[in-house]
């Protein structure tokens, strides 16, 4: 699956965030306390060890505040840097550098935030001597409006992206199939996709128990099994049906999936681990702007 150009995606986000920032009168406080010819050299600095991400988003924002700002960016999305590291640094009149500040760092702490996030937990389904190979997925849970930038984000720190919406591949749940039998329902459905859609990434149905698992895996058409909240006993048991009945069909083990428990989960032979947590409660990354007067 490849992700649409996110920096797209990002522009109608960085009017929005301005507009709601500047409103009809603008920065008040930059015009009234900082000299309009006063020019100064601000660093975006990393206060905490991360994954760096949104910086590229954080120059667009300097650019539509004031076009005479210059931005050198000095680590790239997806490069892992300390504390103390100067993540990007902007350069030209004071009023822009300080107007553009907070929404250049709403984006820049929040998606470092997910990219910090998503690689701690590829690291840790890698498990303490890497012998684990699942992905590590994200999911819909993200930010209305966000999504392309928070999934590249998840990109940016090692994960994958599952499916970008209900347009693009398919997710068969529970709720889906409440008012028909199950089985004959699914088969139906996946007829119709394959009929009607045919470009369509992958057809995903989730499942609840083992039971499930069998009857899925002799379903013609299922590309991926979403192993829903099962144990990871469970998650053993439907990997080594699948490797006895349907070799080419993925499994993705999913639900409530924590730093804590990911490693025992990718162990058990799963494709995929999904963690919605990548995106919906992530915490930001501690980042700052230092300021410089160029100016003597």
């Amino acid at each position: 699956m490849i992700l649409p150009d996110p920096a797209q995606a990002a522009e109608p986000l960085i009017d929005l965030a301005l507009a709601e920032d500047l409103g009809d009168a603008g920065d008040i406080t930059a015009q009234c306390f900082v000299p309009a010819g006063h020019c100064s050299r601000g660093r975006i600095v990393a206060r905490q060890p991360l994954v760096v991400c949104g910086t590229t988003i954080a120059a667009a924002v300097f650019a539509k505040v004031d076009p005479r700002l210059s931005v050198d960016i000095h680590h790239a999305d997806g490069e892992a840097v300390p504390a103390g590291a100067t993540v990007l640094t902007v350069t030209g009149p004071t009023r822009g550098i300080l107007t553009g500040e907070r929404t250049a760092l709403n984006f820049l702490q929040r998606l470092s935030g997910i990219a910090t996030q998503t690689r701690a937990f590829v690291r840790a389904a890698a498990g303490p001597s890497g012998q684990t190979r699942a992905d590590v997925l994200d999911t819909r849970k993200t930010t209305p409006g966000w999504r392309l930038l928070e999934k590249a984000a998840v990109l940016a720190g090692g994960g994958r992206n599952h499916r970008l919406g209900l347009h693009d591949a398919v997710m068969v749940k529970d709720n889906h199939l409440v008012a028909e039998h199950r089985a004959a329902a699914l088969a139906a459905g996946i007829r119709a996709v394959r009929e009607q859609f045919p470009g369509v990434a992958f057809i995903e149905v989730e499942a609840d128990h083992l039971d499930q698992v069998r009857t899925f895996l002799t379903l013609e058409g299922v590309d991926v099994i979403l192993l829903d909240n099962m144990s990871c006993d469970d998650l053993r048991a439907a990997v080594a049906l699948r490797d006895a009945l349907a070799p080419r069909v993925r499994l993705e083990a999913s639900g409530g999936v924590t730093l804590d428990t990911i490693a025992a989960i990718a162990a058990t032979g799963v494709d995929a681990v999904s963690v919605g947590a990548l995106t919906h409660s992530v915490k930001a990354a501690d980042l700052a702007l230092d300021l410089e007067s160029l100016d003597t």
